[in-house]
């Protein structure tokens, strides 16, 4: 597993025997969100629409313009057990306000995909990797951001993918719901958060959701990452 991604990263830039370029971006992200058997409809609707209405604030606006002419290239995946992974639009590159509105309503109208399943945090993490090493796109960062109510109970412990990605330079954040579990937030500090930057937020239901993802928004896209910063594994802002 160590150079899959690496080899799907090759593969993607070769087509028929010639090089196919990457679209230059100053941001690659993914936002993983958790529709396992513990998220109920309506909890599934309060992710996407929190999400939806992250990227219409004016201020995560202004933090993605910030990033460079390049934008940001972003994709919103689904996640339950470790076979049930799926994007619910694909990906989408965001450079200005009608773009990220437009994506809005695509996450809004988005159906659910997976209906219910265990829990398979490092099955989210390796899927979020493939979708970073064959998106065609090169940003000068690449984050991975977890949410999710509940400790991994099925496929291989979160860590082992975690610590792949790390190796890869990528960053994987988290968002940690307490709404079944008061002590998630634990578990996401050791065993799912790290590299360059990496910290977790939480909010103490799916009300709070909305709160949570644009201030995790703000300081995933609109902070500096120095490469030697130690991860700053708690983030709670007001939000408990």
């Amino acid at each position: 597993m160590k150079h899959l991604w690496g080899f799907l990263a090759v593969m993607t830039l070769t087509a028929a025997g010639h090089a196919v370029t990457a679209e230059p971006v100053d941001m690659e992200l993914i936002i993983a969100v958790d529709v396992s058997s513990s998220v109920d409809e309506n909890e599934y609707r309060l992710q996407m629409g929190g999400i939806a209405a992250a990227f219409r604030n004016p201020s995560v606006l202004d933090a993605i313009r910030s990033l460079g002419p390049g934008g940001l290239a972003v994709l919103v995946m689904q996640w339950s057990d470790n076979r049930e992974q799926a994007p619910v639009t694909g990906w989408r590159v965001i450079r200005s306000a009608a773009d990220a509105v437009a994506y809005a309503r695509e996450l809004r109208e988005a159906p659910r995909a997976i209906p219910g399943g265990q829990t398979s945090i490092a099955g989210a993490i390796e899927f979020a990797m493939g979708e970073l090493a064959t998106n065609g796109f090169e940003g000068n960062r690449q984050v991975i951001d977890v949410s999710g109510d509940g400790r991994a109970n099925n496929g291989v412990h979160p860590m082992s993918l975690r610590d792949e990605a790390i190796e890869q330079g990528v960053t994987v954040n988290g968002l940690a719901i307490l709404n079944e579990e008061p002590f998630l937030d634990d578990y996401f500090e050791h065993s799912v958060i790290g590299g360059a930057g990496a910290f977790l937020m939480v909010a103490d239901d799916y009300r709070d959701f909305a709160a949570s993802i644009q201030q995790k928004l703000l300081r995933e896209i609109g902070l500096p990452i120095a490469i030697d910063e130690p991860p700053d594994r708690r983030t709670t802002a007001a939000l408990r």
